[in-house]
């Protein structure tokens, strides 16, 4: 008998950037997304995402005729939309999680009004949506900041944008209150640290300390976030909005309590945006690390009082590995989620090197539920690898059933424990472009899409064991996941 409540969202998560595609089509503006190059020897190697970026960096790929751009064409989820969501209803999807492209919306960041084809896109999406009683869940802000913005003010380190993402917001909480209640503010909000161009429109040459910079733009993505929570609130009184976090769970390497101690530090580094969006304050743990990292957080008179008063009304997050916590800085680190880490002895890996440890979202849900006493919302787990098309078109991907099951089985658990959890949409429900390496290879989806890293191929869709395995899963509420 399953542990899920009856209302248990099952479905599947995406981002504009990653499988829209439709690059400067019908009035949309540049990304900070769309100048991302596959780079054929990335691997694992996320150096090409996490570098400094500088403005000359950025005009030279929006010039560039020779290399390959993954995000700005997608999976062309945009034309094949209706396609797309059939499949996820076939499955028989209670939610599906999307984005919308703030520069689909706002060309440049700062229009005083929106781009009427790009809300009518999205229109056209959600009632595809609600017509097989799919619940959208979209997040405001995912990786697609609106390069103008960049170019104008530095994105999120001026105080600008706070009243250009307030403008945007109340936009989309007014054209789509009825079709919209469930809501997301910035993906992966702590990232920024490691992705302060893409997720945050920072170019390197337009500042002098980039942790001072980073800091300062998440303070602004604070405040832009509880006024997003205050307008939603306001104009869709029935719909919930949360915040969304990337989770890295941390072990001690051992019992040592320095090691003890590190987990600690790990889990202030990383829970200190959730602390902020869900408390609605800073944590006194981080005036150390600002004293110690000469950063001072400029705050205008009433920035407290707006967090206190815009705190979030669940937890999301993404949950793929964890990861050690060892005061001795020897060892040998694998990489996962954006983060290298020592390797764990008792986890295998994927192709990409992520630890699997599926114990290690239990551990998590009860940590954050303990902590936060709000609902919890997993909005991205999964595992990329590469799959291979048979002669007759299959594709058995029991690797990611595996992968799939054993972290649903230990949700269950969490749940039967006392968690309170509204949902699951595992991450790349359909094959997308990856975030960080702009490859087609390192799939997720329970659907394949026929499309290599270079960019070409029929884009067909077909049906992975996956596909049908979920689909169980989903009618049987979670019981039958054999």
């Amino acid at each position: 008998m399953s542990k899920f409540p009856e209302n248990f969202l099952w479905g599947g998560a995406t981002a504009a950037n990653q499988f829209e595609g439709a690059f400067l089509e019908d009035g949309k503006g540049w990304s900070t997304a769309d100048t991302a190059r596959y780079n054929k020897d990335a691997g694992t190697n996320l150096h090409a995402l996490l570098k400094p970026t500088t403005k000359a960096d950025v005009e030279f790929a929006m010039n560039d005729k020779k290399a390959v751009y993954p995000k700005r064409h997608g999976i062309d989820f945009y034309h094949r939309y209706k396609e797309d969501i059939a499949m996820f209803a076939e499955m028989g999807f209670k939610t599906f999680r999307l984005s919308i492209s703030w520069p689909r919306i706002f060309p440049n960041g700062d229009e005083l009004e929106p781009n009427e084809a790009g809300l009518a896109f999205y229109d056209k999406v959600f009632d595809e949506c609600l017509k097989y009683d799919i619940e959208p869940l979209v997040t405001i802000s995912h990786y697609e900041f609106p390069l103008g913005l960049a170019f104008k003010q530095n994105g999120w380190e001026s105080r600008e944008t706070i009243a250009c993402f307030e403008r945007y917001a109340r936009v989309l909480f007014n054209r789509y209150k009825d079709k919209v209640k469930y809501w997301l503010t910035f993906n992966e909000i702590n990232i920024i640290g490691l992705t302060g161009y893409l997720s945050g429109g920072i170019l390197a040459d337009n500042h002098k300390n980039m942790k001072q910079a980073q800091y300062q733009a998440v303070h602004h993505q604070f405040i832009a976030s509880a006024l997003a929570v205050k307008a939603c609130h306001e104009i869709i009184p029935d719909a919930q909005i949360g915040c969304m976090l990337a989770r890295m769970e941390s072990y001690p390497e051992t019992c040592h309590p320095l090691d003890v101690m590190e987990s600690v530090y790990s889990d202030h580094s990383n829970l200190f945006y959730s602390d902020v969006q869900i408390r609605g304050y800073y944590p006194k743990y981080m005036d150390k690390f600002f004293r110690d990292n000469e950063i001072v957080i400029q705050k205008e008179a009433g920035d407290d009082e707006t967090l206190l008063e815009g705190t979030v009304d669940f937890m999301s997050f993404s949950y793929y590995m964890s990861g050690i916590a060892s005061h001795k800085k020897d060892g040998e680190t694998t990489a996962g989620n954006l983060l290298g880490s020592k390797k764990n002895p008792y986890l295998e890996a994927s192709d990409w090197g992520w630890q699997i440890d599926p114990v290690g979202l239990r551990v998590t849900l009860h940590k954050l539920y303990d902590r936060y006493q709000v609902p919890l919302y997993i909005v991205e787990n999964g595992l990329g690898a590469k799959d291979v098309v048979e002669a007759d078109g299959s594709i058995h991907d029991n690797y990611r059933i595996d992968y799939l099951r054993s972290h649903i089985e230990q949700m269950e658990q969490a749940i039967d424990e006392g968690v309170d959890l509204l949902g699951f949409t595992p991450w790349g429900c359909i094959d997308l472009v990856s975030a960080s390496t702009s490859e087609m290879s390192k799939r997720y989806g329970f659907i394949y899409v026929d499309l290599d890293d270079e960019g070409k191929g029929t884009l067909k869709r077909s049906r992975k064991d996956s596909f049908y395995w979920y689909k169980k899963v989903i009618a049987t509420n979670g019981a039958d996941l054999k």
